[in-house]
């Protein structure tokens, strides 16, 4: 299992991390995602695609706030990375985080397994 760190960057209160495990790209979130910071997880999110990891994990375990921001970011995501026959997980989602998948029926669309070790084993 490939867990070396392959990037991050930090915007502010938003911290992402990249790393890969196999054919996934494993994007780990911390902080706070939100108008000021998605861009940061899009150009992210975006450019493990275009290097061709189409399955992407995102371990939401230390994300600790998300709005309608952040949410459409992910599913700009899943879009992109079904068109190139991947998809998007969620992984590790904290309650106020998963409440806002919830509220907007999101949550149908995509894959979201309890924990990353689940992701990444499915």
């Amino acid at each position: 299992m490939d867990r070396g760190t392959v990037g991050s960057a930090s915007r502010g209160r938003l911290h992402v991390e990249i790393r890969h495990h196999g054919a996934s790209a494993v994007v780990t979130v911390s902080g706070e995602l939100d108008h000021h910071t998605a861009d940061l997880l899009r150009e992210s999110l975006e450019g493990c695609v275009d290097d061709g990891y189409a399955r992407l994990v995102v371990d939401c375990s230390p994300l600790e706030f998300m709005d309608s921001t952040g949410l459409n970011v992910l599913l700009g995501a899943r879009l992109k990375a079904e068109a190139e026959g991947g998809g998007v997980h969620l992984a590790g989602m904290q309650p106020v985080v998963a409440r806002v998948f919830e509220i907007t029926g999101a949550e149908a669309v995509f894959t979201v397994h309890d924990s990353l070790e689940a992701a990444l084993a499915d």
